[in-house]
C-alpha cells in the first residue's frame, strides 16, 4: 500500500480544512517545498498536492507551487485541484505531476474526460471521487451532483481508469479514522479498482486497517501535522 502524504495548497501555503470547509483552514507551514522534503528525507516516494483555491475555482492557481514541489524533491506528485479543460492538464504534466487527479470535470463533463484518457493514457489520471452521505460532490466540494458513488466509480471503470481517490467528506480533517465499511463495500462491487483512501487517517492503525482491506493507497493529512502519525512512525511502517 502507498503512503501518500498530503499537501493542500491556498496562497502557495500548506493548509487543511475541516470537511472541505473554507471558512475552517489552518495554516501549518508558508513553504510547501520544506514540508516536502522533510516527508522525502523519511522514505516517503509519493506526495498528494491539491490545489484548493483552483478546486473551487476556473483553473490552476498554485502552479508555481506545483512547479517548486517537483523541481525540488524526487517526489511521486499526484495533482489535483483546478482541472478544467486540456490547457490545466497540460500545464500541470509540464509543471512536473506524474498523475493528475480529475474530479469535478469528470462530473460536468465526462466526454472530455474520455478523450484525456485516449490521448493521455489511463495510467497518468487518477479519479477523484468525493462524496458525503454516498453522493459525489464537485468544486471544492461546494456543490453536489445527481451522481451516487458507487455510479460514478463504474462509469470510469468503463472508461478505463482503474485509480480511484476516495474521500469521504464528513471524514476529511476530522482525525476520526477512515470509511472503512464504505472502501470495503466498493472493493466488493468493483476487485479491480486500485482504491486510494482520503480522509479520516489518525493512526498507524488506521493504516494497518486499510492496508488489511486490500487499499491500493492511503493519504495521510492532518494526522501528520497534528503529529497524531509521526514521519519516523510513517517510515517504520513502510519498512
Amino acid at each position: 500500500m502507498d503512503l501518500i502524504p498530503a499537501i493542500d495548497l491556498i496562497d502557495g501555503k500548506v493548509v487543511r480544512l475541516n470537511q472541505g470547509d473554507y471558512t475552517q483552514q489552518t495554516m501549518y507551514s508558508k513553504n510547501p517545498v520544506e514540508v516536502a522534503k522533510s516527508f522525502e528525507d523519511h522514505g516517503i516516494r509519493r506526495l498528494h498536492v491539491v490545489d484548493l483555491e483552483g478546486a473551487k475555482g476556473e483553473g490552476i492557481v498554485n502552479i508555481k507551487s506545483l512547479e517548486a514541489l517537483a523541481q525540488e524533491t524526487n517526489l511521486i506528485i499526484d495533482f489535483g485541484g483546478g482541472i478544467k479543460r486540456e490547457e490545466d492538464l497540460r500545464l500541470a504534466f509540464e509543471a512536473g505531476a506524474h498523475y493528475v487527479t480529475v474530479g469535478s470535470v469528470a462530473v460536468t463533463d465526462p466526454d472530455l474526460v474520455e478523450e484525456w484518457i485516449i490521448r493521455f493514457g489511463p495510467e497518468r489520471l487518477i479519479l477523484g471521487a468525493d462524496s458525503r452521505d454516498g453522493i459525489i460532490r464537485t468544486h471544492g466540494w461546494l456543490k453536489a451532483s445527481n451522481l451516487t458513488l458507487s455510479g460514478f466509480i463504474e462509469s470510469y471503470l468503463k472508461r478505463g481508469l482503474s485509480t480511484v481517490i476516495c474521500t469521504d467528506i464528513a471524514k476529511d480533517g476530522m482525525l476520526e479514522g477512515p470509511s472503512y465499511e464504505l472502501y470495503g463495500d466498493l472493493l466488493e462491487q468493483f476487485p479491480s479498482l486500485k482504491l486510494i483512501a482520503s480522509g479520516g487517517v489518525s493512526s498507524i492503525y488506521d493504516l494497518q486497517r486499510l492496508r488489511d482491506l486490500g487499499m491500493a493507497g492511503a493519504i495521510i493529512g492532518r494526522a501528520l501535522y497534528e503529529g497524531t502519525i509521526t514521519l519516523t512512525e510513517l517510515m517504520e511502517f513502510q519498512r
